[in-house]
């Protein structure tokens, strides 16, 4: 996975949904990097990253490859963060790897089965149809929907352009789908809700008033059940790291400092 690494301190790992990158966090990173190390992934298929055959939905290998990159900077311990899909991703790495997770943020956390595919997204999933309308799907996907999400923030139009970017052309198409098929939320997230009550460290959740992407239910349920957790609403939509860069940098710094796990190198 192609990894951007920023700033000396407590390590602090990033970790994007879909369908972002690392770029995701540059705002929260620029925040950030004089106090922490920072370290931003491209998950497999995003990003500069590779096509992989274990993509996202392999979440024990990714978990691994995660780790991986921990010891290769060397780091004991350190903070986990994630959005959307890393939401999930930073709870399996937790599930796999919890002595090396000093403490976790999990932003608009796509963690219940219950999740609801986006409705431009949900043809994609279909066999043979999908590979048919996917160069069309992906078109009015970006040029609209992330257009439209993106448009108010500063260096919106470079972000989705960077987001963009291995999606281009019929080939990026088709990755774009399978990558949308990353697997049945009844079945990828089935085991989520028994697994969290297993996880003590201290944990923060984000949740955008705004979203529309994920119910505000999920980071509710999470924080109840999650037994170091505290919910906390944001004034904004579902990308928390671009609509409040500022505000949720200065909310994990302090809850980092706060938790009592701060990570060595």
């Amino acid at each position: 996975m192609h990894v951007a690494a920023c700033g000396s301190g407590p390590p602090v790992l990033f970790i994007h949904g879909m369908p972002t990158s690392g770029r995701l966090w540059d705002g929260v990173i620029e925040q950030l990097c004089d106090d922490f190390r920072c370290i931003a992934v491209d998950l497999p298929g995003f990003g500069k990253s590779p096509r992989a055959l274990h993509t996202i939905s392999d979440l024990e290998t990714i978990a691994h490859y995660l780790d991986r990159i921990r010891r290769e900077h060397g780091i004991e311990r350190w903070h986990v963060v994630g959005h959307d899909a890393g939401s999930v991703v930073a709870v399996h790495y937790a599930r796999y790897f919890p002595e090396h997770v000093g403490s976790m943020a999990l932003l608009a956390p796509a963690l219940f089965p219950e999740l609801k595919p986006y409705f431009l997204i949900e043809p994609l999933r279909k066999p043979v149809i999908g590979e048919f309308i996917a160069p069309l799907i992906c078109q009015l996907f970006w040029k609209i929907v992330m257009n439209r999400a993106l448009k108010d923030m500063e260096n919106g139009d470079r972000l989705v352009r960077d987001f963009y970017e291995p999606f281009t052309g019929c080939a990026g198409a088709l990755a774009f789908m399978r990558i949308v098929r990353w697997g049945k939320p009844s079945v990828l997230l089935a085991d989520v809700p028994e697994l969290l009550p297993q996880l003590s460290m201290p944990t923060r959740i984000f949740h955008g008033a705004n979203d529309v992407v994920v119910p505000a239910s999920f980071a509710a349920r999470a924080g109840r059940l999650m037994p170091n957790a505290s919910v906390v609403t944001l004034d904004c939509g579902h990308f928390i790291p671009l609509n409040q860069p500022e505000r949720l940098a200065s909310d994990l710094s302090s809850f980092f400092a706060a938790s009592g796990c701060i990570p060595t190198v």
